[in-house]
């Protein structure tokens, strides 16, 4: 067994949406270490865009754009159309959030998060199905992984009503997902990340240390966490692995003490 190979993504063309920072760019780096020809990534503000190219070099690909909605995510494929004639990878990960009391949460708050973290992984696959489709087979599937949260699978402390519905909502459509294009020799799966820095987690980006002290592993993720997870799913170390969710942090969901326990440590 050649375990270099196995989770290796040599020659691949992957496209991974919010992928100029956070978790994002995490994966991007991830897969540039195991070897993808051309990582595409697509964001909103190509400010941002071009910043990250600059970094990582002449094998990421930035093409601005807008997944919140159908046309966006429409666009987004005809560029990667125009340029490739497969898609090995696709990662869903650019995201939205939005807090507010529940007597004023807004409609706006409510849309936009669920078009941006439900309606846009949907459609953007859709959209690239048939590039999705030329590259997987039986044997080798190309691979959809949709960029959940913990907070799909558990309640956090704040009033994050359309988060929360999003996240648990992007979970178990991977797993619909995942039902119907395996027999088009393509992999969905999911990852729910924990406690990464990042603009849409400023509590573990600026109080980083305070975090830690809830997490079981009693330090919040780092790049190679998120990084090692999404190289696994689309590797051919994750080719068995269809319609799951890997949860990537540190303990919270799955390790946890209850809330009444006394913490020992």
């Amino acid at each position: 067994m050649d375990t270099a190979k196995l989770f290796s993504l040599d020659g691949k063309i992957a496209l991974v949406t919010g992928g100029s920072r956070g978790i994002g760019r995490m994966i991007v780096e991830g897969f540039l270490g195991a070897g993808c020809a051309r990582v595409y990534i697509s964001a909103r503000k190509a400010d941002q865009l071009e910043a990250a190219v600059a970094e990582l070099g002449d094998r990421v690909i930035a093409i601005p754009g807008d997944v919140g909605t159908v046309a966006g995510c429409r666009e987004l494929a005809n560029e990667i159309a125009d340029r490739e004639d497969r898609l090995d990878i696709l990662v869903n990960n650019a995201g939205a959030a939005w807090g507010a009391d529940f007597e004023e949460f807004p409609e706006s708050g409510w849309d936009k998060v669920m078009d941006v973290n439900v309606k846009g992984p949907f459609f953007l696959t859709q959209a690239l199905h048939g590039l999705l489709k030329e590259a997987g087979s039986t044997d080798a599937p190309a691979k959809v992984i949709n960029i959940g949260s913990i907070d799909g699978r558990k309640l956090n402390p704040w009033e994050t009503y359309s988060y929360h519905a999003s996240k648990a909502a992007i979970l178990h459509l991977t797993k619909r997902m995942a039902a119907r294009l395996v027999s088009d020799g393509i992999a969905v799966t999911a990852i729910a990340p924990g406690a990464f820095q990042s603009d849409m987690n400023k509590a573990a980006r600026d109080f980083g240390d305070a975090v830690a002290k809830g997490i079981p592993a009693r330090r919040i993720g780092e790049p190679e966490d998120m990084a090692g997870a999404a190289v696994y799913l689309a590797s051919r170390a994750g080719d068995y692995v269809i319609g799951s969710t890997l949860t990537v942090d540190g303990g919270i969901v799955d390790a946890g003490l209850p809330h009444n326990s006394i913490d020992p440590g």
